[in-house]
Formats: C-alpha cells, sequence, structure tokens
C-alpha cells in the first residue's frame, strides 16, 4: 500500500522539534491576537513569547493606519512557562491595542529590547524573523472590514477542475500524448460544454485550476496574469464560462498564484538582462542576475519580492481586481503561507473592494494553529488536517473510527464560526483517494459520506465522482501528474459512482448546516467499525451511519426524529420505535437518515 504524504518532511518528528524551537526562541508574536479577525470598534489584545539565551527589558509594538501614524505600545510582562521540548522558560507578554474604524487597516511590529549593561546603546529584536531593525521587521496586518465569507460560500460544493485534463471539447479528441506531463488539451470551452453534467450532480461552485498564460499543463508558473493560456481558451470564452455558469447558478473560482511565477514572465526576463530593469525589485536576488529565491528551489519559479510596499503587490492586486471584474466570484490562494501576512490583508482589501460578496480562501499546508493565524487576512484555509483524518480513516484504515471521532470533537471545537475550511480528500498533489484504497470503491463511498456529512463546503477533485484513478504513487515515477489522470467521459465513467455522488450533493443541498451548529455521537464502536453522529440537538438536521466493517451490522441510538425516518442514500432499514432509533447496514455502507 503506498505511503500517504500530506504534510510532507514537517510531519517527520525531529522536524516538528526543529519547528516548534524555532517558533518560540526570541521574540514571537505568531498571529497570536484576540480576537484574531477583530470588528471595527472592537479592542485587539495581542500577544508576544520571549525566550532562549537573551534577556529581554521590554517588548513593544509599533502599529498604525492609514489614518494614524506609527504609534509606540509597551507590552506587560503577564506570565512565565516551562516548555519541555526546548527545555527553557517562555515568557509571555501581552498589549491591547485600541478599537478601530470600518475599512482600516491595521499595520504592526513587535520587538523586543535585550537587557543591556549600562551605556550599551539599546539593542532590538523583531518578531518573528528576529530582525535587528523595523525596516526589516516581520509585518503583521488586519483588515478591518467585519467581512464574514459570504453567504452563498456557506452553502458552497466545489467542483475542483484541473483544466488540461477535463475536456478538450466536444467533437475534439484528447491530444496524443507520450507521458503523464504532456498537454492533454483540456479547455474552458470543453468545461463550458459540460456545465450541464457539473449542475446535475449538484456542485454549485466550479474551482478552475490556473487559466493563466503558462509554458505548462498545471498553469502554476504564469507568465501574464491578465491573459487565458491560448492552449486553454481566450479571455472571452472565460467571460462566457462565467455567465454560462451563473445562469445555472454555479459560481467560478480561480486559482490565483501570488508566490511566484514562470522565469519567462517578460518582467523577470527583463530584470536578469538590465541591471537598471525597473523589475529588477519584483524578485529576490543572491547575486543578480543568475542567483535567485524561487519557489521551493524550482530554477523555473522565481519568488516574487512581496515586502511592504514592493510594486510588485500592485500588480498582482490588480490583476485580481480584474478577473473579478469579470464576474469571477473569488480565488482559492495558492501556497497561501508563502507570501506575508500583511499583503494577504492588502489583497483582502482590494478583493473585497472589487466585488464584496468574493470568497478567499487559501491553501495553507500547515497544521491547524497556523492555518487560524489567517483569520482577518483571508476568509479561511483548505482543511488539510481533516483531509488526512478521511484518509487515514477510509482509505488506509491507518486510524480507527474512535481516534476520528477523537479527531473530529477537537477539529471542530478548535475553529471559530465563520471561518472557512473547505473539506476534500482528493486534489491535484496527492494520490487519489481510490488509489490509496487499493481500487474499493466502498472506502471511497464512505469517505464521501463523511466529507458531505461534516461542515466544512465539500470540494470534489475531477473524476473522483466517475472512478478515475491512478496506476503508480505520486512518489513513483512520474511524482505530482500520477494524480492527473484525464476525465473519463461517457461508457468509460462508472455510472453508478456517478449516481452515489449526484445523492450525496442533493442530500447536502437539502440539508444545509447551519453556522454554529453542533455535531453529536451517538454510537461509536470501533471493534465492528460502526459510527453515527447528527447535527443539531433539539431538532436535528440528519443522521449520518456508517458500517466500514465486512459483515452486517445493527445499530441501535435513541430516537430523535419526530416523524418516521428514512435513509435517503442507499435506502437501509431504519425503524423508529419508543425511544430507539434501529438503523441496519450492509458491510462497508453508510446512511443519511432524516
Amino acid at each position: 500500500m503506498p505511503k500517504d504524504v500530506i504534510y510532507g518532511p514537517q510531519f517527520k518528528r525531529k522536524v516538528r522539534a526543529r519547528t516548534h524551537r524555532r517558533r518560540l526562541e526570541g521574540v514571537q508574536h505568531r498571529h497570536q491576537r484576540a480576537p484574531l479577525a477583530p470588528l471595527p470598534g472592537e479592542p485587539l489584545v495581542i500577544t508576544a513569547t520571549t525566550s532562549g539565551p537573551l534577556p529581554f527589558a521590554e517588548v513593544c509594538c509599533w502599529y498604525w493606519t492609514d489614518d494614524i501614524p506609527p504609534t509606540r505600545l509597551s507590552f506587560e510582562r503577564t506570565s512565565v512557562a516551562w516548555d519541555e521540548l526546548i527545555w527553557d522558560y517562555v515568557q509571555y507578554w501581552s498589549a491591547t491595542l485600541p478599537a478601530f474604524a470600518a475599512g482600516a487597516w491595521l499595520r504592526y511590529q513587535v520587538g523586543g529590547r535585550v537587557a543591556v549593561t549600562y551605556g550599551d546603546p539599546p539593542r532590538w529584536i523583531y518578531a518573528d524573523n528576529q530582525a535587528a531593525s523595523r525596516e526589516t521587521a516581520t509585518q503583521f496586518a488586519i483588515s478591518i472590514d467585519g467581512s464574514a465569507p459570504p453567504g452563498w460560500a456557506r452553502a458552497a460544493l466545489v467542483y475542483h477542475i484541473f483544466l488540461d485534463r477535463f475536456h478538450p471539447g466536444d467533437g475534439v479528441p484528447w491530444n496524443e500524448t507520450q507521458s503523464i506531463r504532456d498537454f492533454y488539451g483540456g479547455t474552458l470551452r470543453g468545461v463550458i460544454q459540460k456545465l450541464d453534467y457539473i449542475a446535475s450532480l449538484g456542485m454549485n461552485a466550479i474551482w478552475l485550476s490556473p487559466i493563466f498564460a503558462s509554458p505548462t499543463h498545471h498553469g502554476y508558473d504564469a507568465t501574464d496574469l491578465f491573459a487565458v493560456e491560448p492552449r486553454l481558451g481566450t479571455n472571452a470564452d472565460l467571460e462566457e464560462l462565467v455567465a454560462a455558469a451563473h445562469a445555472r447558478g454555479v459560481r467560478i473560482l480561480l486559482d490565483f498564484v501570488p508566490n511566484h511565477w514562470s522565469n519567462q514572465h517578460s518582467s523577470f526576463l527583463h530584470a536578469r538582462e538590465h541591471a537598471d530593469s525597473p523589475y529588477r525589485d519584483w524578485y529576490l536576488w543572491q547575486d543578480w542576475p543568475d542567483d535567485y529565491v524561487s519557489y521551493f528551489g524550482v530554477p523555473t519559479m522565481p519568488k516574487l519580492n512581496l515586502a511592504p510596499g514592493g510594486p510588485v503587490r500592485q500588480h498582482l492586486i490588480d490583476a485580481a481586481a480584474y478577473w473579478l471584474g469579470l464576474g469571477v466570484d473569488g480565488f482559492r490562494l495558492d501556497h497561501a503561507n508563502g507570501p506575508p501576512h500583511d499583503f494577504w490583508a492588502e489583497f483582502r482589501r482590494a478583493c473585497l473592494r472589487a466585488n464584496p460578496d468574493c470568497w478567499l480562501f487559501g491553501e495553507v499546508v500547515e497544521p491547524p494553529p497556523v492555518q487560524l493565524g489567517y483569520q482577518g487576512s483571508l476568509h479561511g484555509n483548505l482543511d488539510f488536517a481533516l483531509a488526512r483524518a478521511l484518509r487515514a480513516t477510509f482509505a488506509l484504515g491507518s486510524w480507527d473510527l474512535a481516534q476520528f471521532d477523537a479527531f473530529l470533537g477537537s477539529h471542530e471545537r478548535f475553529f471559530p464560526a465563520g471561518f472557512s475550511r473547505p473539506a476534500f480528500f482528493d486534489n491535484h498533489d496527492m494520490n487519489r483517494l481510490l488509489f490509496l484504497a487499493d481500487g474499493d470503491e466502498a472506502r471511497l463511498k464512505l469517505a464521501a459520506l463523511a466529507l458531505f456529512s461534516l461542515e466544512g463546503q465539500p470540494v470534489i477533485y475531477y473524476g473522483t465522482e466517475a472512478g478515475v484513478s491512478q496506476e503508480n504513487s505520486t512518489r513513483d515515477g512520474v511524482g505530482l501528474d500520477e494524480a492527473r489522470q484525464p476525465m473519463l467521459w461517457g461508457e468509460a465513467q462508472n455510472s453508478e459512482l456517478v449516481e452515489y455522488f449526484r445523492k450525496l450533493a442533493s442530500l447536502r443541498g437539502a440539508h444545509p448546516i447551519p453556522e454554529g451548529a453542533a455535531r453529536r455521537t451517538v454510537h461509536l464502536d470501533p471493534r465492528k467499525g460502526t459510527y453515527a453522529f447528527h447535527w443539531g440537538s433539539d431538532s436535528p438536521l440528519f443522521l449520518s451511519a456508517f458500517n466500514l466493517g465486512r459483515d452486517p451490522q445493527t445499530l441501535r441510538v435513541p430516537a430523535i426524529f419526530p416523524v418516521f425516518p428514512q435513509d435517503h442514500l442507499g435506502g437501509q432499514p431504519v425503524t423508529q420505535t419508543g425511544d430507539t432509533l434501529e438503523i441496519t447496514l450492509a458491510p462497508q455502507t453508510g446512511a443519511f437518515i432524516s
């Protein structure tokens, strides 16, 4: 069975220990604030820590807005704690910033003054990058806009399309290819022609892989953020897609990459060729012109210089506003932990001005505390922790249902209401769940039932519903492209599986989970592989039941429905008599009961 990797090297114990130490030593803020996203007129408490070999005499914050000049505020030392892993004390400091008006763009920096002997000049160290000057210190920022995710996003059912592999267009064959890395020929026209299929699945939002001009099939290395890649279509095609989707009640989300782009971008070529190029400051140079910072060391993807006030920032914001102006409904933001947080606060502010109803969520492949730190900058982040739990429980079997339930109980309480957590178990950068499950469709169906039964917005990666899988692990052979096989159409589709996903989407659409609703586990037997939970206490919305075992099972739970309930997913036997609800499940099946 292939090994599943989501968090990469950071999941290794030694790497986690180094990360923990790095995030405590010196002066640290790490977006520790309450509330994380203050409303207009609401004070803000920010927290910092100091630790390590240097003594700190004081900690201060410098904050400003467009209307308030930089103002210095001293912290109070509040407590001290011993950390077993770093084997040292950690000092805690806090300060309360005043309330700010609606529309304010709050920026601030945090620094600690090292205690020195008499006569030495003051020495400051700044959080979180341990800079020695405010000019190079980490800048934190929040958009004080009180903006929750748009109402439509709460009920979003997202269909994730990898454009080159989805559909070339009616009557157009796939390109002849020699490798999974070749161009297969998917187009925007192909998506337009399959809108009825997507809508028939019950999906009401489409997330498109990058559409921008690019030399690669994946498009995460743009050469022009204002133009559609000609292989995929034209700007006019995108406008047509948006209009046609909206006519069907389907929203369009673009994959936007502000951290890096192609080394064939005209600005990068000019910056390398001319020492006085106006684009030179758009990039981070170790030694101009050949040594530059790139995305994970990939030389074809130079990283952008997104330092505060940098000129490339406005270019990116202008590009985002352009697409929103064409009717796009929001963005999935690639590698959102690459750019600094203050960029996202500025980006959010501009996007909401261009379209107050847009939805902005990031790809932050980090643990939940890091993800939560983006509240106030983005509407939320893709739920990688849940993806790991779903894959471990339903595909790999490395978690039993007790561990899954324990995870859900903590995970749901950790994130506040209003923080978007689009939920998924497949994407273009990881092995498909069906492949991890050794082709066992029953396990895929159970994972899908869980996905559509939990509160995050379900995201279905194209083809998951049709039986698309892969032959090799993404850790072998050609890598990530293994999970980007071409879509199956017509008789090649698994029609029974398609219908199953169609039912799930219909049931989720008919039973939306209100913000702040509570989930209650009513049955758990990890030895038999049975599990059941429902949403809502006084008037349950629905109950989901699971049998992961190889034998039929009957689950008995407290009677919760005022009228006779039934399984709307597979029609399995359900009876409610007196104070007992009895559910009979065939092996490796589930039920959606209301």
